[in-house]
């Protein structure tokens, strides 16, 4: 493999020399009328002027120096392109047959820099595994990584320090990063519990019984749990209340994740269904179909446009989740087991042994621009890299945020592997959560201040912009909703707290009603209230007549 260029997003561009270098004068001059090519589609200005068509020689010269004004121009700023800005630092090819996917990570690991080819290592845990659970912190310094048979480790994965180890003996189906990384949640056989960074238990929580996959919403500070009784959890960890339990009456779920632009969860389902839930619905939001079997693998992009979704029928569905409709859909060659989508919109998919890695023309191109032979049998579009085929059953591959780096969990253990371009590398400091060179003192800080900006799960909906609108309504119209929404005033219970008597408030009431054979309901409910207090009326009567006698009875009423 002839690999001209391999550049990192967090790195300077770094070029190789190729194992066949072009021979002879033709090969120089084409690579050299392609560079000026280039340049020109880059920093040109437009369609260049025909001289030879200019009759008039010294117009002719003019016009001709202007060119190769414009030319040099174009070539001087196309050489200053050292850190490539506008580009996002993909592998490129030296020629159209040759394939980035065959490029080895021993081949990148050697033209990148000593500090990013550290970057690429290899756990090998034999007989612990398998290991079905690696996640990053939201920052990427951490790594937490889990086995199905109770191993449980975090650390510093790019100084190569330990946090905690821990053999908690059952089996742990989920593992999943808090607010930060200082603590973390494990779904272990019966309960969640909560652990500290350095591996102690801080607390458990009873409701959430054999769960099977976890979800953190760190803007709301929310830990939603679905069970194997279909049943879906919200629970705040600053608080420790449970905000909703929600059943799905679809069953045990077999895959779930986040939309990270409006917090709502896709839950995929035995059937090949995919609902999305809020905490304010008790019913499903949506309820989409993509697959004809259980859905094996969900992910959804940075910017919450696109869902994608891998099921036991070996295919592989895209959809547009702002229309709820399908892209187009690809036919695996087994079916996918995990899937995520990196900040760059790079799609890692693991079916088997093996990790395929798309670009984001995996969104754009649509059915429609297949050819009709193809459309009925749509083909998986060629791979961007690969990596596997070694034995090792892949389990989950999560993308390290701010990174350049793919986390692949297998039967062996942990392997973090090179992806040049999939890491986003400006990263905002101001953010809760996401500055990789923060300070504890700026932890805590930002801890609090997320604690108090927090958003209420009530913010939670399919579309997250009407948070923070401006309220238009006028004046008179606030002023009329506002009487709508107020309570109807209880005229009788002002009449029964006012005198009473012979011309007491509800006889004069009843009275002033007008025609007697009208009966409405404030009439009856006047009527009923009088008729109670004459008989209250005539009860202390008797009791009194009993207590002082018929004629005695008359004066202690008085008095009472």
């Amino acid at each position: 493999m002839d690999l001209d260029m391999v550049e990192l997003s967090n790195a300077p561009t770094i070029r190789r020399k190729s194992m066949t270098e072009p021979a002879g004068p033709d090969s120089e001059a084409l690579a050299l009328k392609q560079h000026a090519t280039e340049a020109q589609k880059t920093y040109g200005r437009g369609k260049q002027i025909r001289t030879r068509s200019v009759k008039d020689k010294k117009l002719r010269h003019n016009l001709k120096s202007l060119e190769n004004k414009y030319r040099d121009a174009t070539l001087q700023a196309k050489n200053a392109e050292i850190l490539l800005e506008h580009s996002s630092g993909f592998l490129e090819p030296e020629s159209a047959l040759e394939r980035t996917y065959k490029v080895r990570q021993d081949e990148i690991r050697a033209d990148v820099a000593v500090e990013t080819a550290k970057k690429g290592f290899e756990l090998k845990l034999e007989g612990l595994g398998p290991y079905d659970v690696c996640e990053y912190a939201r920052n990427g310094r951490e790594l937490l990584i889990a086995g199905r048979k109770g191993h449980v480790a975090t650390m510093d994965w790019r100084d190569g320090k330990l946090g905690c180890e821990l053999q908690l003996a059952e089996t742990i189906r989920d593992a999943k990063w808090l607010h930060n990384n200082q603590s973390f949640a494990v779904a272990q056989k019966k309960n969640v519990f909560i652990y500290a960074k350095d591996g102690v238990e801080i607390h458990r929580l009873g409701r959430h019984v054999e769960v099977t996959h976890m979800e953190f919403l760190p803007y709301h500070f929310l830990l939603s749990t679905v069970s194997t009784a279909g049943i879906l959890r919200y629970t705040d960890t600053s608080t420790g209340q449970m905000v909703a339990e929600l059943p799905t009456h679809l069953g045990p779920p077999t895959s779930l994740c986040q939309n990270p632009s409006n917090a709502i969860l896709h839950i995929g389902h035995q059937k090949g269904t995919v609902t999305l839930w809020s905490p304010n619905s008790s019913t499903p939001l949506v309820k989409l179909l993509p697959h004809h079997g259980p859905v094996r693998g969900l992910a959804v992009d940075r910017s919450g446009r696109y869902m994608v979704s891998t099921g036991q029928d070996r295919r592989m569905s895209v959809w547009d989740i702002r229309m709820f409709k399908e892209v187009h859909t690809h036919h695996l060659r087994q079916p996918g087991a995990t899937i995520s989508i990196s900040d760059r919109d790079l799609t890692a998919v693991g079916w088997g042994t093996q990790v395929f890695i798309f670009k984001s023309d995996l969104f754009t191109k649509s059915l429609d621009s297949l050819d009709p032979s193809e459309a009925a049998q749509p083909k998986v579009p060629a791979p961007y890299m690969a990596w596997g085929g070694e034995g090792q059953t892949i389990s989950r591959v999560r993308y390290c945020p701010f990174e350049d780096v793919l986390g692949i969990s297998h039967t062996s253990g942990f392997s973090s592997i090179l992806v040049p371009g999939a890491g986003e590398p400006n990263f905002d400091a101001l953010e809760y959560g996401t500055n990789p060179y923060e300070t504890t003192k700026q932890r805590q800080e930002a801890e609090v201040r997320a604690l108090l900006n927090k958003l209420q799960p009530e913010m939670i909906s399919l579309d997250p912009n009407f948070v923070g609108n401006l309220d238009l309504a006028s004046a008179e119209q606030r002023k009329r909703e506002k009487d709508l929404d107020a309570k109807p005033e209880d005229k009788i219970k002002k009449l029964k707290e006012r005198g009473r008597g012979r011309n007491s408030a509800l006889r004069r009431h009843l009275r002033k009603r007008g025609q007697k054979n009208v009966i409405d309901e404030e009439k009856v409910r006047a009527r009923e209230a009088l008729q109670m207090q004459n008989g209250r009326e005539r009860e202390k009567l008797e009791r009194l007549e009993v207590e002082y006698g018929p004629a005695l009875a008359r004066f202690a009423r008085k008095g009472a």
